[in-house]
């Protein structure tokens, strides 16, 4: 990982990813969260104050090394233990079928092989597990859409590998899931940024 992607990239999005709009994304998406958690993309802990009581200890995934130290005092004031157990949501050091839900925000767009990690994802879930995920992705109205793929190449290079037009609700169910529940809209600004797939997802 490169000294921009470790340690630049995470600040720059705790500041853009951590404002009001999001915040309340982040707490629909949280909710019904319980038992035991596995978190992928974790980051700078911006779910952490969001937990539900119901939930007994988070085990948290990601590759940034400074996203620690930015989580650190929300780690340190959450009456829910989180456990760091990994670096790479692509191989997962976790055995089957061993946790109760996964919960994903705004990271699966930039996992090299995200078909691999929502196979692992999977993998952990313990059968009628739950997926909670919000993602941006690819937009179902052609205009912006084409304009996503110009601009996916120029994002991923000033983005940590961030791609605009994943498919996110077919990756999901590409995986095995069950999607119970999906939300998409545009969040303000640039749409071909803001398209967003928000959803429950189930392991039958």
């Amino acid at each position: 990982m490169s000294f921009y992607s470790d340690q630049i990239l995470p600040r720059f999005v705790d500041r853009v990813l951590g404002g009001e709009e999001f915040a309340k994304i982040r707490g629909r998406v949280a909710a019904g969260l319980s038992g035991e958690v596995l978190e992928v993309g974790f980051g700078s802990g911006l779910n952490v104050p969001l937990y539900p009581p119901a939930v007994r200890r988070v085990q948290a995934v990601d590759p940034a090394t400074v996203g620690r130290k930015l989580a650190a005092k929300r780690v340190a004031a959450s009456a829910v233990p989180v456990e760091y157990v990994g670096l790479d949501g692509q191989l997962l050091p976790l055995d089957t079928d061993s946790v109760d839900h996964v919960l994903i925000t705004w990271t699966m767009c930039t996992i090299p092989d995200v078909e691999s990690a929502l196979g692992e994802m999977y993998r952990v879930l313990r059968p009628n597990g739950e997926l909670h995920f919000v993602e941006h992705g690819r937009s179902p109205h052609p205009k912006v859409a084409r304009w996503q793929d110009r601009l996916t190449p120029i994002q991923r290079r000033f983005a940590g590998g961030c791609h605009l037009n994943r498919p996110i609700d077919g990756l999901v169910a590409q995986a095995g899931f069950t999607v119970t529940r999906m939300q998409n809209y545009y969040m303000k600004g640039p749409k071909p940024m803001g398209y967003m797939f928000e959803g429950r997802a189930t392991k039958s």
